[in-house]
């Protein structure tokens, strides 16, 4: 069964960038996205896609924040169990320990080049439903 990756982020060149590194790590990923929390919370809710293997979600996005959208993920029936890697430019200690505490995997730092994107989604897509992602965020939680 193809795994499904959900990206939450509101700039169009990190979503475009993220998509062209997941399809060279593996073109069988099923890639859904969303710019806000807003549409991402809908689509979850109405079913409008299928439930994602794992979501990536930005902290800075316009209306509601990752912060407030990764609360309410964890505190809804249908999508608290989906893993959720907080993805953003932010590398404060800080807001790594907020997306602990506020149930994410942990927070990744998005790369600036695509090689260090394609080594981050490699790794999750090889990882991602066998129980080893809390090894992969302190491998890549930098």
């Amino acid at each position: 069964m193809a795994k499904k990756f959900f990206l939450i982020d509101d700039d169009n060149d990190d979503r475009e960038l993220f998509l062209e590194a997941l399809s060279a790590v593996d073109n069988s990923v099923v890639f859904y996205y969303a710019a806000d929390a807003e549409d991402a919370l809908e689509k979850l809710d109405t079913k409008s896609i299928d439930t994602p293997d794992i979501i990536f979600l930005d902290i800075n996005l316009p209306a509601m924040t990752g912060w407030q959208c990764l609360s309410k993920l964890k505190s809804t029936d249908s999508s608290k169990n989906i893993p959720v890697i907080m993805y953003s430019t932010s590398s404060h200690s800080r807001d790594k320990n907020i997306a602990r505490d506020l149930g994410a995997l942990c927070l990744i730092t998005k790369p600036h080049d695509y090689k260090q994107i394609k080594t981050v989604l490699s790794t999750v897509v090889t990882n991602v439903n066998t129980g080893e992602l809390d090894n992969i965020c302190k491998q890549f939680s930098y």
